[in-house]
């Protein structure tokens, strides 16, 4: 019975608790975000969790990509309004920019956000149902020097996140007739060999053939294996476009590969795509991905409005960072740990402690230990100074002041352990 109990108490599969000596990394995150991405004038955007289920099911196309088909979480309210937990961020931006106008504000409109997503899907390494993302977009301008930013963008936030090695994959769907052409000729091409694909990616090629490009099946990548790639059948203007790209990039010094592989199975999709990879940690290296979206502001009810943008994705991140021993490190400990030693010390470490915090991160003992407890207790706690208070101490008005790191001792009043814990340089 007790093992039931406990099994009923733990996350549900595919989510995870933050624990506190893990927080820093997500402040580290955060904290980088707001850096980086405010010095480029990109501001930041809390939209719902929930939205309703159609705004996902309209952002993402008539061929109605498999995240809405199978992954999404979907339900019906008091109401009676079909909502969704939100699968990505995208859509739900959009709909902040239509619904405030935001189409007035000086071009482009840079926005980020931060937060969770939702998807019912195999739970693997860095691939949870409860996810998070770092989300940006880049609304109002066309052409190949915004793409650019925005790609620029994310590589100097990963940078300076602290990962050592990365390199941008970057492509192209080419424009909306390149991308109905290539879904023809898949179509085509795969016609005769249709019974030996993997289910999957035989719905993708009734659905949206240019998906079959991500399969994992090894016989399915062996039977597009001397196919031709999105780059291959690009027309001039999408050509044009991503040179252009390139060549920014290169100027500012950005590592890029041309890679005819990069697709992106959204129907929104135009020209630009491209994912960031960290080099040398294996197979999940892909940390972040987005690309060109011209359309899909007008598909919303917004104006026609060119866009591109990229979502990073944080847990894989946060191992990539670990992989290259970048994880900051955690919280620090307190300043200083009271120890009480008697029944009224008790009372009188609560008290002090309270005064002592308006300048100090300060602990204490709620009960009364002897001093080996309290010193341990103390150590536990990464505290640099532990005070320790009881019969003797207290008749005499003082503290015993003990420095963790050196051992060394001292008694002082009260009013004097501030001081005494600034010189070693407070936290």
């Amino acid at each position: 019975m007790y093992a039931l109990r406990v099994m009923r108490t733990r996350a549900v599969k595919g989510t995870y608790d933050v624990l506190p000596e893990r927080q820093s990394s997500w402040h580290l995150l955060r904290d980088t975000a707001e850096r980086v991405l405010g010095r480029a004038g990109v501001e930041e955007l809390t939209t719902p969790v929930i939205e309703h289920a159609e705004l996902f099911e309209r952002s993402v196309g008539a061929s109605a990509d498999l995240v809405v088909q199978k992954e999404m979480y979907r339900f019906e309210d008091r109401g009676g309004r079909t909502l969704a937990l939100r699968p990505e961020f995208t859509a739900g931006v959009l709909r902040s920019f239509v619904e405030h106008g935001m189409h007035t504000r000086p071009t482009p409109v840079k926005l980020w956000s931060l937060g969770p997503a939702f998807r019912a899907e195999n739970v693997q390494r860095g691939r949870y149902r409860q996810f998070h993302q770092l989300n940006c977009e880049y609304l109002g301008l066309p052409g190949p020097l915004i793409d650019a930013e925005a790609i620029a963008a994310l590589h100097d936030l990963l940078v300076e996140l602290g990962l050592p090695e990365l390199r941008v994959a970057l492509g192209s769907v080419g424009d909306a007739a390149d991308r109905d052409a290539y879904n023809a000729y898949l179509r085509e091409a795969l016609d005769g060999v249709r019974d030996e694909l993997s289910p999957t990616s035989q719905e993708r090629l009734r659905l949206n053939p240019m998906r079959i490009l991500d399969a994992k099946d090894e016989n399915d990548r062996r039977l597009i294996a001397d196919l031709d790639r999105p780059l291959d059948r690009l027309g001039p203007d999408a050509r044009a476009h991503l040179d252009g790209v390139a060549e920014h990039l290169s100027a500012w010094e950005v590592p890029f590969d041309l890679a005819p592989e990069i697709v992106r199975g959204l129907d929104y999709y135009r020209r630009t795509a491209f994912e960031v990879h960290a080099v040398g940690i294996g197979a999940q290296s892909a940390l972040a991905g987005g690309g060109r979206y011209d359309g899909l502001v007008a598909s919303l009810g917004g104006p026609e409005t060119p866009a591109i943008g990229w979502a990073l994705g944080v847990e894989r991140v946060f191992d990539a960072l670990a992989q290259a021993d970048a994880v900051p490190d955690a919280p620090a400990g307190p300043d200083l740990f009271l120890v009480p030693m008697d029944d009224d010390a008790v009372r009188e470490a609560a008290t002090l402690a309270r005064t002592l915090r308006r300048e100090l991160h300060v602990r204490h003992a709620y009960q009364v230990r002897a001093p080996g407890k309290g010193l341990r207790d103390a150590d536990r706690a990464g505290a640099r100074f532990a005070a320790l208070r009881g019969g003797r101490e207290r008749s005499a008005g003082v503290w015993t002041l003990k420095n963790l790191a050196s051992g060394e001792q001292t008694e002082l009043a009260a009013d004097r352990l501030v001081d005494a814990a600034r010189k070693d340089g407070s936290r």
